[in-house]
């Protein structure tokens, strides 16, 4: 499987930033991709940065039927090409998602995930937006593959990446918007970015799959997205990394025989003691 990563900074109207992915689609099929995923809410600026209701304005019907669905679809099957895109989703006034829609190569509309662990820190306000989603965690047989993805915050948990592990995923697409504000950054920027790769390289290990995180570029009010997208192999090796900075779609092959191979020699499914798992049903354990 040859995925494209599009990493980029959001500068322009969402005509631009569909005209910017339309590019960037096309050029990746002409590199030999089989699969294109954006950036976590790729059609517009991270708005999360303040708790602002006019914000809600820039949400979207995400139905198979919807414009930007039927946009996105028609778009994938021109190019032949598995396209994964990260949303503002409204449902009704007052339900809003953070969602990822996934379209097959022949622009056949898959379904969709919403994003089930919603942050809330100073810069990443997303509580007030964001519904946690309610849709669990599939996993879509592809043309490229099978195929699972998660959202930015869901990144730093283990339990969304084994589920879709034992559904059968080849790769896990984590579209993302994270970076460093100011007054941390000296002080703690790099333990801040070394831990969100880290632990991602952690799932790709425990799970025997591919891990292939997309981050954004640019700064946005008190926000340096710190960039650097990335894809982990099953021995969480970095096998391709973007810049800190630029604006790139960011080429991978994925050997999918590797994962086959490191699960034979590594078989931690097989000592897997779900008899003793109970416990993590609970919110904490006294």
């Amino acid at each position: 499987m040859k995925v494209a990563l599009g990493q980029n900074a959001v500068k322009g109207s969402v005509a631009d930033q569909l005209a910017l992915l339309e590019q960037q689609v096309f050029s990746a099929k002409q590199d030999g991709a089989e699969l294109f995923c954006t950036q976590e809410l790729f059609l517009t600026p991270y708005f999360c940065t303040e708790q602002n209701p006019e914000n809600f304005d820039l949400s979207l019907e995400l139905t198979p039927d919807a414009p930007i669905v039927e946009r996105l679809c028609s778009m994938a099957a021109a190019c032949e090409i598995v396209l994964v895109a990260s949303l503002f989703e409204k449902v009704t006034e007052g339900v809003f998602y953070n969602t990822a829609v996934i379209i097959d190569a022949d622009g056949t509309y898959l379904g969709k995930y919403r994003k089930t662990h919603i942050p809330q820190d100073p810069g990443f306000e997303e509580k007030f937006y964001f519904t946690p989603g309610d849709l669990g965690y599939p996993v879509w047989e592809t043309r490229a593959g099978k195929v699972g993805v998660l959202i930015c915050w869901d990144q730093w948990y283990p339990e969304p990446a084994r589920l879709m592990a034992l559904a059968g995923a080849d790769l896990i697409l984590y579209p993302t918007a994270i970076g460093w504000q100011a007054e941390e950054k000296a002080e703690f920027g790099d333990a801040q970015h070394n831990a969100w790769q880290t632990v991602m390289q952690g799932h790709a290990v425990a799970n025997g799959l591919y891990i292939a995180a997309i981050n954004r570029v640019g700064t946005e009010a008190q926000n340096e997205f710190w960039g650097q997208s990335f894809v982990a192999d099953p021995y969480g090796q970095i096998i391709a990394k973007a810049s800190t900075t630029e604006e790139e779609v960011l080429l991978c092959d994925l050997d999918l025989d590797k994962a086959k191979e490191f699960r034979r020699i590594w078989p931690f499914f097989r000592d897997r003691r779900i008899d003793t798992y109970d416990d993590l049903g609970k919110r904490w354990r006294e």
